[in-house]
């Protein structure tokens, strides 16, 4: 059993997201820095889906009624166990009676506790993670508060092995305040024009406050699109089209100065201009955008994500062996 004593600003349930049901309206949530997420579970000897809990900008304090094995990744906060500190991308046991102390983190936004075992919550259309607009999945469908009571599962056979292994450095993101964010360029781009398209890729974006995890906004030069008469249903602005489906990462545009890049959490539909789709692997790195943080879009074709995300799988198998799992 773990005692929330501190919950932290926004602390969630995640694994890997829900599967098969986006065609339903159903997003699928999961972690949002899903490298960080994984890493995590390998350290502490789970397989890479097991639940875990995601803290938001700020952690949180956590009494463990039960010995067990945990590690912390992701945005690097300032942690505390029984007041020793602790460091991130390492596997520690912990002992019954134990206090964990998470702070802020003064890079990235995201982090991760993973727990041998993993968090023990009920699946929901096939997953654990948390999609709180609907209030499904994780603990009752909501963020932690202060005295919520989490069952863990037991530590996996021989996870107190990995007790004491940490992550190589250069397995360790940066958590930079500049991002470069690769994208397929597509959907409904036509609609911006060469101008527009070329003022989109050369500029600095700036990310907005209001982001979270069902879209993060982003603030950037004055952009036009092409002059069209909008078709039945989308409106009279040339930022609207007639609704469609939305892929996660998309980059839209709610108007000629805002772009808007849909995360875990997102809308399945709308009818905004997009312009294309952040790759998967660097939605890890729009999740731990710091607000007012900036980011340079570069294009890619499909062949280039497939093999960025190839070389992403080897890393974490190289990783895999290097933990002696």
């Amino acid at each position: 059993m773990l005692e929330v004593k501190e919950a932290g600003l926004w602390t969630t349930v995640q694994d890997m997201g829900r599967v098969g049901q986006y065609h339903l309206g159903v997003p699928p949530s999961g972690a949002a820095d899903k490298y960080s997420y994984m890493i995590g579970n390998l350290l502490v000897g789970n397989p890479i889906e097991f639940a875990a809990l995601e803290m938001t900008l700020l952690g949180g304090t956590f009494f463990f009624q039960q010995q067990t094995l945990i590690a912390l990744t992701g945005a690097p906060m300032d942690a505390y166990l029984n007041e020793r500190p602790i460091p991130f991308w390492q596997a520690f046991t912990v002992k019954e009676g134990d206090l964990l102390k998470i702070t802020s983190c003064a890079k990235g936004v995201k982090s991760y506790l993973c727990i041998s075992g993993g968090i023990d919550v009920p699946e929901v259309l096939g997953s654990k993670s948390t999609y709180e607009l609907s209030r499904i999945g994780g603990f009752y469908g909501r963020k932690l508060v202060t005295g919520d009571m989490l069952n863990i599962h037991e530590p996996l056979p021989g996870a107190f092995k990995q007790a004491g292994k940490s992550v190589p450095l250069e397995f360790v993101p940066a958590f930079s305040n500049f991002q470069e964010l690769r994208l397929i360029v597509g959907l409904s781009s036509y609609l911006v024009s060469d101008s527009g398209v070329k003022t989109f890729l050369s500029s600095e974006w700036t990310v907005s406050p209001e982001s979270n995890r069902l879209a993060y906004r982003y603030k950037g030069p004055r952009l036009s699109f092409t002059e069209h008469h909008p078709p039945f249903g989308a409106g009279s602005s040339f930022s609207n089209v007639v609704d469609f489906a939305y892929p996660i990462g998309s980059v839209m545009f709610t108007n000629e100065e805002e772009l808007i890049v849909l995360h875990n959490d997102a809308t399945t539909g709308g009818g905004f201009v997009t312009i294309g789709t952040v790759i998967s692997q660097d939605m890890d790195l729009v999740a731990q955008s710091r607000p007012f943080s900036t980011c340079h879009f570069v294009t890619v074709t499909i062949d280039q994500a497939i093999q960025i995300r190839t070389e992403r799988r080897k890393k974490i198998e190289h990783l895999v062996q290097l933990l002696g799992r």
